[in-house]
């Protein structure tokens, strides 16, 4: 039997998270995590599918949707320390994860490191390590957001989040996803931002690899961008 969806708060890591819960009680636990400017709903199309099949979590990342902005920068390895305190503070012990873009690379982190703790995983959209010119890449982004705001954003991330015939049909989805870039708390989008500045996973591609043939997997478009987390 299906639960009543809930959202609610709840105190993880040191900051209030906001989350949704969905789907069967005593079924296994799905977790769904969030890219750089969006929030919980990217996940709406999804829930019907999957809901008789699984307790569905969708969370806020630090700073998105309704999660408390940090007053600091973030690094992956916080973003994944955020994951294992939610599944303590809910009583998770273990779970699917998916991720896509900076979600991603929280997965990618967490099938490293926290293994025991998975399922599987979904990365989606990422890359182990920061390419070749995130810093400037992602500093020219924050000045933008620093100086004219969120709103600055909404269509050059469009561009690269869809391709033009895409954008072109016009479909309902699309003013959804404005509306998540543009209503973004511009410190989460900063402070997210720097840790797509400088992270470098590589050295864990052996616990990550021993993960994936264990189930776990990494996916990404067939004309997904250069960069992760690409927003």
């Amino acid at each position: 039997m299906k639960d009543t969806p809930a959202s609610f708060h709840v105190e993880a890591n040191g900051i209030r998270f906001h989350c949704r819960v969905d789907g069967r009680k005593e079924a296994p636990w799905l977790v769904f995590s969030n890219s750089l400017a969006t929030n919980l709903s990217l996940w709406d199309g999804r829930i019907a599918m999957l809901e008789n099949s699984f307790r569905i979590l969708r969370y806020d990342q630090r700073g998105h949707g309704g999660t408390e902005v940090p007053s600091e920068p973030c690094t992956f390895e916080q973003l994944a320390d955020d994951v294992i305190a939610l599944f303590d503070a809910l009583s998770i012990s273990r779970a699917t994860f998916v991720g896509v873009s900076m979600g991603a690379i929280t997965a990618l982190r967490l099938a490293a490191r926290d293994a025991s703790r998975l399922d599987r995983v979904v990365a989606c959209d990422g890359q182990w390590a920061a390419p070749a010119g995130a810093r400037e890449l992602w500093e020219e982004r924050i000045a933008i957001v620093q100086n004219q705001g969120m709103e600055a954003l909404v269509e050059p991330t469009m561009r690269r989040w869809f391709r033009p015939e895409f954008i072109a049909s016009n479909p309902p989805s699309l003013e959804k996803v404005r509306r998540m870039i543009a209503t973004t708390p511009a410190g989460g989008y900063i402070a997210c931002g720097r840790a797509l500045q400088q992270f470098d996973y590589r050295q864990c591609l052996p616990q990550i690899s021993a993960a994936c043939r264990n189930g776990r997997r990494r996916y990404a478009g067939g004309h997904a961008g250069d960069a992760p987390g690409d927003a």
